[in-house]
């Protein structure tokens, strides 16, 4: 039989009907009663017998022109004073390599150009503000903005960056005002809730794909704010830094990351909330970098064990495992071994929340603070602080858990050179392989059979 589902949303039908209730159905071939098969057919066009809307493309064609696609170009440096490498003489190698490294100056500068592809989106026609990950802009040297008409525009200005929500806000200088979109809001989506990402995948140029909101809220290790929204839309490397659509055409999300055993996508892709997006451009806009609360604390997990003995829920609040002296937490009398329950009027439901309450913060707010402290719930008054660089994350004074090993952008900067895959020597891959910042060089990725019998 057939079977009518509800465009553009398929949401109500995940809450209300499990899967293994639907292989049922479908199994047994039930007729729905007319009244159900009612509210099941409300709003889809008269045939539609597959899951998803009749057609995106009058939405693709109004959006299109505010997506861009972002080129950037970067020189790398090479090793300083690196000798020739040993050839035997006579062999037939000897010429050649004297030849290519002599070209170059004996080795003992290698520069090398490299570019990386990545989307963005517009914001502000008129202004000419254009929205992309960090990652996508990271240690470039020179941005050009390319539109879907063919007209390019170099960035004059890079607004401002936030490293910790992977963001960045570039400013083009347009001869007429440029086609934008507007934000729409995360929180109102659902699991289920049909949306369209815009983008650059492997540099081929505007390209749009569908899917559904998979998942909301997910924590995929990259930094201390994880909140993505979960696709099964298609993005690849090229789509970093490209809007995720809802069927309105309104931003809800920034497609930052994928998980993927092959480098393509395989359904799982991530996007940074736009409720996120849009407050922290804003303060981009404002102060040219991301003002955030600070507590002043280390915390931890409410462990079943914890939770056993405190006599509270497991997984719920956050443990003070530290406070940094003369912190805004120490000065509101926040005590190590607290377990912090409300944080301004607000449940905190996870350990990870808490972190993102405090960021979201007014700086100087003074906030009343629940803590379950020896087996009785007080409450403190403490005001929020600004959170610098240096305050996180540290063994005594991070407001938020220690972050996890981040996870890959959907693309970086590489080159290919004698059969060795080269990238940047950037701020985090000094960090992962603790490279000090006054060594020069690059990273090398992989290596081929050539290289290896080299």
């Amino acid at each position: 039989m057939r079977f009518t589902i509800p465009a553009p949303s398929v949401a109500r039908l995940a809450q209300a009907v499990p899967a293994a209730a639907l292989f049922a159905i479908a199994a047994a071939a039930m007729v729905l009663p007319a009244a159900e098969g009612a509210a099941l057919a409300q709003d889809a066009p008269p045939d539609l017998t597959t899951v998803g809307p009749a057609s995106v493309a009058p939405l693709a064609k109004r959006l299109s022109g505010a997506v861009v696609n972002i080129a950037t170009s970067q020189t790398i440096k090479g090793p300083q004073g690196v000798p020739l490498p040993k050839v035997p003489q006579g062999s037939p190698f000897e010429d050649f390599f004297e030849d290519f490294f002599n070209k170059r100056g004996g080795a003992q500068h290698f520069d090398r150009k490299v570019s990386s592809l990545g989307s963005g989106f517009v914001i502000d026609g008129k202004e000419g503000l254009v929205v992309t990950n960090n990652h996508v802009i990271e240690g470039a040297e020179e941005i050009i903005i390319n539109f879907a008409d063919g007209s390019k525009l170099k960035v004059d200005k890079v607004l401002g960056k936030d490293t910790k929500a992977d963001l960045a806000l570039l400013k083009v200088t347009p001869k007429e005002p440029l086609v934008d979109v507007k934000f729409g809001s995360s929180a109102a989506i659902e699991v289920g809730d049909w949306v369209l990402a815009i983008g650059n995948p492997f540099g081929l140029g505007g390209s749009v794909s569908v899917g559904i909101i998979s998942a909301k809220s997910r924590d995929i290790n990259s930094g201390p704010y994880d909140d993505y929204l979960q696709t099964d839309a298609a993005i690849n490397k090229g789509n970093s830094g490209g809007p995720l659509f809802n069927m309105k055409g309104e931003v809800i999300g920034v497609n930052t990351a994928i998980i993927s055993p092959t480098g393509g996508s395989i359904g799982i892709g991530f996007a940074v909330p736009s409720d996120t997006v849009a407050a922290v451009i804003d303060q981009l806009k404002q102060f040219g970098e991301m003002h955030r609360g600070w507590l002043g604390v280390k915390i931890q997990t409410v462990t079943d064990d914890i939770a056993e003995t405190l006599g509270v829920p497991a997984n719920t609040g956050a443990l003070v495992s530290a406070v940094t002296p003369d912190s805004p937490a120490a000065k509101g009398g926040l005590q190590s071994g607290d377990v912090i329950m409300k944080f301004d009027g607000k449940d905190v439901t996870t350990m990870r929340g808490l972190p993102k309450l405090v960021a979201q913060t007014p700086i100087g707010k003074d906030v009343a603070v629940e803590v379950l402290r020896k087996g009785e719930r007080k409450t403190v008054t403490v005001a929020v602080g600004l959170l610098q660089d240096d305050d996180e994350p540290s063994p005594a004074n991070a407001t938020q858990p220690e972050p996890k090993e981040p996870e890959k952008g959907i693309e970086a900067p590489t080159a290919s050179v004698l059969g060795m895959k080269l990238s940047a020597l950037t701020d985090a891959a000094r960090k992962k392989y603790g490279i000090d910042d006054k060594i020069n060089g690059l990273i090398v990725e992989d290596v081929d059979g050539q290289a290896r019998r080299r």
